[in-house]
This record gives C-alpha cells, structure tokens and sequence, in this order.
C-alpha cells in the first residue's frame, strides 16, 4: 500500500438506520436523545411461549413500501431492514451511482444468525408438503451474505463486495473492512448490519446463551453496568452508513459527517468475561494507535453494555487500563440499554449515535439505569449538552470477539 493510499481517509457521509426505536436517523436520533425505551413484550406470530419474553422489536417498518415485490420474496426480513437503511445511507450522502464507473462502490455488511424466519418457513413446507413445495430462494435467503448481494443488485454496485460473518464485533469489523477497501482506492462503500432475531426458530437457538435476559419485566430486563444487571435483551434492526474516500466526498461537494479514523479487534473466547478486559484493552490500544489519537482526546465512550455482571465489569476495567487517569472523568453511555442489542446491527446503531451525537454535541443516556455499581461515569436520566470531537465505540461478541472504533467529528454540528 502507496502512502498516499495510507493516508486516504475513510469518513461517513450518509446513515441509514432501521431501529425499534425509530426508522431513519432523525426518528433513531430523537428516541435516542430523550432516552427513551422502546423494550417490550414480543407479540411477533409465532414467539409466544418461550421463556425469551420481551425485546426491542422494529415496528414502524413497511417492508412492502420500501422494498419492491420482486426483491421482496426473495429475501428474509434481515434483509429487508439491510436494503431499506442502506437506500436511507445512499439518499442522506446525496449519492449518485456512476453508470460508467460501477467498480467504483462496494458493500460490506455483518450477520451474525442470517435469515432465520424464512429458513424457518420453507423447511415447514418441506416437512410438511414436501421438497416440491419449497420455494427456489431457500437457497440464497437465509445465507448471511443475502444482504450484501441483494444490496449490491439493487444498487448496481460492483466494487468490492464481503460480508463478516461473526458475532456482534463483526459490526465494527465490517466498517474496518470498508475503510480498508477506501484506503485502497475504492471510491465508496455502503456497509453496515441488520437482524432479524425475532422468529420462532431463531429465539431456540438464543435460548442457549447464558447471557440472555429471561425477565419478563420491559423495565428491568436489560440493565447494564447496575446491581440488577441479568443479562441482555436481544433486538432487531440496524444500520448502515455510507463510506467514502475523502478526496472523492469533497469532489462532489457531500457533507462529511464523520471520519472512521482507528480500529482495533481481538479474540478472547466464548463467555469467558474476565478474559475480556484484557482483550477489550488491546483493541482500544489498537484503534487509539491507528487514530493517532491520545486517551485524554476521548470525549465520549459508547460501551458495549452487555448487561451481564461479570462482562460489566470487565469492561469498566479495560476502560480503567486503556485509558489510565482519563477514564474517570470520560463520559460513558449506552443507549441500547432502550432498544435492546440487535448482534452485529448492535454496533453500528451505536456508530450512528456516535455520529449524531457529535453533530448535536450532546451526550444521550443509558435509559432505564439509575444506579451505577461500576466505576464509571456513565450517562443516566437525561442527555447532556457537551462538546463531541471523538468517541469510541466498543463491541464484544459472545463467541469471543472484541473490537474497538475511533470515530472522529465530521464537518461540525448544527444540525
């Protein structure tokens, strides 16, 4: 790699967002801000009975009005969410695809359980009626790179394309990967995550991490970094953001509204939480040192928040070790303490925040967390009016990975 290529640098100049909290960013945004919680009872067809009582369920989402038919009953419902955000990314930069240039935009997205619901139905048809009776995109909609591909057809973008298929650090992991692709010469990448949990089949298969929150209380169910931690709440949705070379996002006059500027990931192991400090600490390091960025520049910390006791206070710690004597008075928050952790899609609602936040230059809160037993200084109540330049944004997945994102202001605020 060429050091001008070295230098080139990733930033953001459109989001897209599907959350239960809100479909687009100003409605995520508004949710966000207030701290409001959108946790509930799940009434999806089909999920009642198991012991997974309540979730950040999307429902303000027209799946019909959003996507076009054909493309429709090829694709499961994490799709359908991944092809609507990435549309909201596309139409927030103002981008304009290159019929003469295709080459010159990728996609990248994360998935972490693929298309559960419409694998779900179409091996009922099989047991059911038989292999005549299954339809032909059985094949392609349950797959984790469904979202990739369907969003590259639909765009006509055929640059770079990949899909990490991982736990929730995959999130991060794949704004790593199009930043990579950028720096390379890559004109731009639409890149993001978005599941799709809720379905019969899928809530079997969470039933098997310890980790999962089994109240059946919305208030209490997910609160993390406090003495009633007990675990997370699973969500649906995600985001997607659009990713550009600098250079070119200026040619053609877009907003920049944030630069992707270090990243940093590690393997620690599945469930094992004291392991995680250690492994947490070296991502930060990593993505500190690839930002060019000191820990007393941190203005703000979206925690990864994993509701758990042992995990909680493994990530204070690793905040304590990586960032030394600043770690004490850096702002720590996290809002998917409302909406619930949507997998990979978890990570990059927390980037779009991050995003938002700095623009707005306000700190949201962590919603439903009143007492904190960790030492940190995290965000409850009410947002706070505070000067944003850079936040990090931390992830762990419950296989065992762990990354760490710099991301710098773009442009300004004043939204």
């Amino acid at each position: 790699m060429t050091a001008r290529q070295q230098e080139r640098r990733a930033v953001v100049t459109g989001l897209g967002v599907v959350a239960p909290s809100g479909v687009g960013a100003d409605a995520f945004w508004k949710a966000t801000r207030q701290g409001v919680s959108v946790i509930g009872r799940i009434d999806r067809e089909g999920c009642d009975g198991f012991p997974l009582r309540v979730a950040g369920e999307v429902r303000d989402f027209d799946a019909g009005g959003a996507i076009d038919g054909r493309f429709l009953v090829q694709t499961d419902r994490f799709t359908h969410y991944a092809m609507a955000a990435a549309d909201l990314a596309v139409a927030d930069a103002g981008f304009t695809p290159d019929e003469n240039a295709p080459f010159g935009v990728g996609v990248v997205t994360a998935a972490g359980s693929g298309g559960g619901e419409f694998g779900q139905r179409e091996l009922q048809h099989l047991w059911g009626e038989g292999p005549r009776f299954v339809g032909p995109y059985q094949s392609i909609a349950w797959f984790y790179a469904a979202s990739t591909g369907q969003i590259s057809i639909r765009g006509g973008f055929k640059g770079p394309c990949g899909v990490v298929a991982s736990d929730e650090a995959g999130g991060l992991d794949a704004l790593a990967h199009a930043a990579r692709a950028v720096r390379r010469g890559t004109d731009a990448v639409v890149v993001g995550a978005a599941e799709a949990p809720l379905a019969p089949y899928s809530m079997v298969c969470q039933l098997g991490y310890p980790e999962l929150s089994l109240s059946d209380d919305p208030a209490r169910a997910y609160l993390p970094f406090s003495a009633g931690a007990s675990g997370f709440v699973p969500a649906e949705g995600g985001a997607m953001l659009m990713v550009e070379g600098e250079d070119t996002a200026r040619r053609r006059g877009a907003r920049v509204r944030a630069v992707l500027a270090g990243h940093g990931a590690t393997f620690t192991g599945a469930s094992r939480w004291e392991d995680s400090r250690e492994g947490l600490v070296r991502a930060i390091r990593i993505a500190l040192d690839q930002a060019r960025c000191s820990a007393e520049e941190i203005d703000v910390v979206f925690a990864d928040a994993m509701g758990v006791p042992a995990a909680d206070r493994a990530e204070a710690l690793a905040l304590a070790d990586a960032l030394g004597p600043y770690a004490e008075r850096v702002p720590v928050t996290a809002p998917k303490a409302g909406i619930g952790r949507a997998y990979c899609g978890a990570p990059l609602l927390d980037v779009a925040a991050a995003v938002l936040a700095m623009e707005d230059g306000v700190l949201p809160p962590t919603p439903n967390v009143t007492e904190v037993c960790h030492d940190l200084a995290l965000v409850t109540g009410h947002a706070r009016p505070a000067e944003l330049h850079t936040a990090l944004v931390l992830s762990r997945g419950l296989m065992g990975s762990n990354a760490a994102l710099v991301v710098r202001r773009g442009d300004g605020g004043g939204r």
